[in-house]
């Protein structure tokens, strides 16, 4: 099944139901206005919203009309959790080393995590408003799960059961103010801006043999500057897989149902498959050359994030941005 949220309806839009092949779509405020009380009631919700997808998808839905991606906000346009971890310690290593740091052996063990700001998401087409380029704009491409309710000190396997809906993920980010952020000891605040996700958000069943009951095992496609950038490998090192995630996040809180959590930039020891930021590529140009090549993003400079199913149709719909400068500039 593959749910989006329009535009209209307010700030946390109108739900809608969206076919396989992402061509058509139908609101359906008789069964749940919006994706958080569909997911507050997920139990009686689900299978009526996969009736609706079933007949959506036969071409019998009288009320369909076309889908529009532009038209879409992020499938929650706001949620009562963002935690964003850092699965591919692949990722990490890389960028510690370029800069010399020593690499804690418990990053292996025990997964990297930060809390986003989840008050107001981007829509996937929108511009990423930035005040000034020179903080560094860099684009994370990643994929996150959408949970149902998940009890304190939940176990890996618990987790698992409560996810209840995948979509991707660019996490934008400020590379240029998270080195004094850090530095203070209190992690990312104003290098963290506001995240896209996908148009669509898909209940696992939509990927097949390419969802394991805990991670995704396809590439996820990045193009900058309209070139493509990179195609790693979503089940191929990941170290922390989302049922470890969301354990990890309730260790010591509940999480309420629409609650995210992302895998973190997904990242391959292979480097042919490319990466999905621009500073994974910047720190293997300054240990092959010793400085970086790669430019972060200017105005006017497009991303996009999108994942492709065995033949070769998007599953989520695309993440398509362009920085843009902040309006109030």
């Amino acid at each position: 099944m593959k749910l989006a949220t329009l535009k209209a309806g307010g700030r946390d839009g109108t739900l809608a139901v969206v076919s396989r092949d992402l061509t058509q779509a139908v609101k359906v405020p008789h069964i749940a206005m919006t994706l958080q009380a569909a997911l507050d009631d997920w139990a009686k919700v689900e299978p009526l919203l996969q009736a609706a997808y079933e007949v959506l998808n036969s071409g019998d839905m009288q009320d369909a009309f076309q889908f529009d991606p532009q038209q879409c906000h992020s499938p929650l346009p706001r949620a009562y959790q963002w935690a964003d971890g850092s699965a591919y310690v692949n990722h990490v290593e890389l960028v510690r080393k370029a800069r010399g740091a020593d690499m804690p052996p418990e990053f292996w063990t025990d997964p990297l995590m930060y809390q986003g700001g989840s008050d107001s998401f981007l829509p996937p087409t929108a511009p990423i408003a930035v005040r000034d380029t020179a903080w560094g704009v860099d684009l994370e491409g990643e994929v996150a799960v959408i949970t149902g309710d998940v009890p304190m000190g939940a176990t890996p396997e618990q987790a698992a059961s409560q996810i209840k809906l995948l979509m991707l993920v660019n996490d934008v980010t400020l590379r240029n103010l998270i080195p004094a952020e850090l530095a203070k000891g209190f992690g990312f605040f104003q290098s963290k801006p506001a995240t896209a996700f996908s148009p669509v958000a898909v209940t696992p069943d939509e990927l097949g043999h390419d969802w394991d009951g805990r991670k995704v095992t396809r590439p996820l496609t990045v193009h900058v500057r309209g070139e493509l950038f990179g195609a790693p490998d979503c089940g191929t090192d990941m170290v922390f897989d989302f049922a470890q995630l969301i354990a990890h996040v309730a260790k010591t809180r509940e999480l309420c149902a629409g609650s995210i959590v992302g895998s973190g930039t997904i990242s391959n020891v292979d480097r042919s498959r490319g990466s999905a930021c621009i500073v994974e590529r910047r720190m293997l140009e300054i240990l092959a050359e010793g400085q970086p090549r790669t430019p972060f993003l200017q105005y006017g400079e497009q991303v996009r994030i999108e994942m492709f199913d065995r033949d070769g149709q998007s599953i989520f719909g695309a993440i398509d941005q362009v920085v843009r400068p902040n309006p109030t500039n």
